[in-house]
């Protein structure tokens, strides 16, 4: 979705043309930088919700709070996305129904449900597998440090491995 020529487009008045996603939705913009408050006006984001920043792995979404500028002219296009704070869903781990309060949800994170914690020791791992997941990530294998978009009644299936 990113790409140059997007980020270099010109309004009449000669103004840069910056593009950015928010939940799915694309947006034009015509200044560098944008708030976390003129991102929650534009989405209509209610005020009790969270607006992230979608990073690239291996490092985490960053917050944006009201007060916080983001700087719209980098290289790609900036992905933004807003989080309920009382997302609430069950997850469905080796059959067990398992409740969940956030959008996401880690490898370790999966074990611990399936085990009661992870462990990281020498000869111990795990196959972590899914199903009925969001249109992000609707099936698929889990490896150790991966996060996955999380929904009502997903289905995850954790078996412990010896490694070899």
């Amino acid at each position: 979705m990113s790409n140059e020529k997007d980020k270099n487009q010109k309004y009449e008045d000669g103004k840069a043309v910056l593009h950015f996603t928010l939940n799915e939705k694309r947006y034009e913009w015509h200044k560098e930088y944008i708030t976390g408050a003129e991102l929650r006006k534009l989405g209509n984001i209610l005020a009790e919700d969270e607006i992230f920043l979608a990073i690239k792995k291996p490092w985490k979404d960053e917050p944006v709070p009201d007060e916080k500028e983001v700087n719209l002219a980098r290289p790609e296009v900036e992905h933004f996305y807003s989080k309920d704070k009382h997302f609430k869903v069950v997850l469905l781990v080796n059959l067990e129904e398992k409740p969940w309060n956030e959008k996401t949800i880690t490898f370790e994170q999966v074990v611990a449900l399936a085990y009661g914690s992870y462990d990281n020791a020498e000869g111990k791992g795990y196959t972590v597998t899914y199903d009925r997941g969001p249109h992000q990530n609707p099936e698929g294998t889990m490896v150790k440090g991966e996060r996955v978009f999380v929904k009502d009644k997903m289905i995850f299936n954790v078996k412990q491995t010896g490694k070899s």
